[in-house]
């Protein structure tokens, strides 16, 4: 195998030098060939030497088989012309007509179908025609003639089945590299999709659980003095929040683990089954937060379910860090047919609160220019929160609208297709309704 293929390699580098030896092959067997007299008493013997023409003519047609791929047709032009003149002078006959016949078959074997057909039938009747024209005294039809016949016909046929054999060869090659980009382009998609996607996942975990550690934060350094006993729970809620934080990361970056890596985390991925424990964390961090629910004995995708909760998690997060002291959110699930609404309301001005700190009045007034950039008004200051909410509500086909309410607040607006959703299609109307209250420290259970 690995001398057929050198053998390959060195044909394809020097073509001519192949073409050369073929010529001379052909030659010396066309040589050979007229010293056979055909038609001896007791059948062919070697006994008859050829003329100096025929020489001549068979040296001619040898020469002209050097450029054969080079240019076919011009060659093959050549070939037949010298055996034409050897059917018209020579007797006896020399075979002349062989280098007509490697030129034919590297003609059908480098063309199309039609021009192989079309030349190959006009040489062989100019050929066949010729010879039992001027075949005398042998008969028209004498082997001689029907042999020439035969062999155009055999060239004819062989040069077009290597063409398309190399023809079928090429287009599976084409069809396997084609095959071999299309995977790797498809394989290089999947992974840009999956960086985004654990992107947007780090991003709503740290952007949620760093607001509450922010909010908490700013609440110890205002009542340190006044109030240690506020400020040893607010620092608490800040414990809980930072370790929730470290686990939800721990967990969106375990999915980037190699295969000898410990086990992931068999946690379930947090959805709308978890939205209470999510409206208590911020009820802890001071944020009221009433949560209606209309969308009982619905069974939302795991991807919808995802997506759902983390809207609602980064819309909350922006009312918690822009909506400013007072403020109250609103949550509301629907099912409306095949659709999942999910609404976040706040009614928060956005303003910094009076009594905080320096500290705190400049962590507001970024708030506030934060706020700003969200809102549209500073689009260079805009963070990814409602640009990741978009882009992870629009993958499942849905829509998602965000912006200030009349009267002051803000509003977001989310709807999901149910395309896993069982059942009739319809869900029971059963609400729900949790109104948010300062309630004691403990676990978020949320993340």
């Amino acid at each position: 195998m690995t001398l057929l293929v050198r053998g390959r390699d060195w044909q394809h580098a020097h073509p001519l030098a192949l073409d050369a030896t073929l010529a001379c092959g052909v030659l010396i067997c066309m040589i050979a060939g007229s010293f056979v007299e055909p038609h001896g008493s007791t059948g062919p013997y070697f006994g008859r030497a050829p003329d100096i023409l025929g020489l001549i003519l068979m040296l001619a047609g040898a020469a002209a088989l050097v450029l054969r791929r080079r240019h076919p047709m011009a060659v093959l032009g050549a070939t037949v012309g010298v055996t034409v003149v050897e059917l018209l002078t020579g007797e006896p006959r020399a075979p002349v007509v062989m280098s007509a016949v490697v030129a034919l078959y590297t003609v059908a074997a480098s063309t199309d179908r039609p021009t192989t057909w079309r030349v190959g039938l006009l040489t062989s009747a100019l050929l066949t025609g010729t010879a039992m024209l001027t075949g005398s005294p042998l008969p028209w039809y004498s082997q001689e003639n029907l042999g020439i016949f035969a062999w155009t016909g055999l060239a004819s046929a062989a040069g077009d089945a290597v063409r398309s054999r190399r023809a079928f060869i090429d287009a599976m090659t084409e069809r396997a590299e084609r095959a071999e980009r299309t995977r790797e382009e498809e394989a290089r998609r999947r992974v840009a999709e999956e960086r985004l996607r654990i992107a947007r996942d780090l991003h709503d975990v740290v952007a949620h659980h760093i607001a509450l550690v922010n909010v908490q934060a700013g609440v110890a350094s205002h009542v340190m003095d006044k109030r240690p006993d506020q400020a040893k729970e607010a620092l608490a809620h800040v414990r809980e929040a930072s370790r929730s934080a470290l686990n939800e990361l721990r967990a969106t970056v375990g999915l980037l683990r190699q295969s000898g890596d410990p086990e992931a985390p068999t946690e379930p991925a947090p959805g709308l089954a978890r939205l209470d424990e999510l409206a208590e964390s911020f009820q802890r961090a001071g944020l009221p937060v009433e949560v209606a629910r209309s969308d009982a004995g619905t069974h939302a995708p795991a991807a919808v379910d995802l997506v759902a909760y983390r809207v609602i998690q980064e819309a909350l997060t922006n009312v918690q860090k822009h909506a400013g002291p007072g403020a109250t959110a609103e949550v509301s699930v629907v099912r409306v047919g095949s659709r999942l609404e999910i609404t976040v309301l706040d009614d928060g001005p956005g303003h910094p609160a009076p009594e905080a700190s320096a500290a705190a009045d400049e962590a507001s007034r970024r708030d506030d220019e934060d706020r700003e950039a969200r809102d549209g008004t500073d689009p260079e200051r805009g963070g990814h929160g409602l640009i990741g909410m978009r882009e992870r509500v629009t993958a499942l086909g849905g829509s998602c609208t965000a912006g200030p309410r009349y009267g002051g607040g803000f509003r977001v607006h989310a709807i999901l297709p149910l395309t896993g959703a069982t059942g009739d299609g319809r869900a029971e109307p059963d609400a729900r309704t949790t109104t948010g209250t300062a309630a004691a420290a403990g676990p978020t259970g949320e993340n």
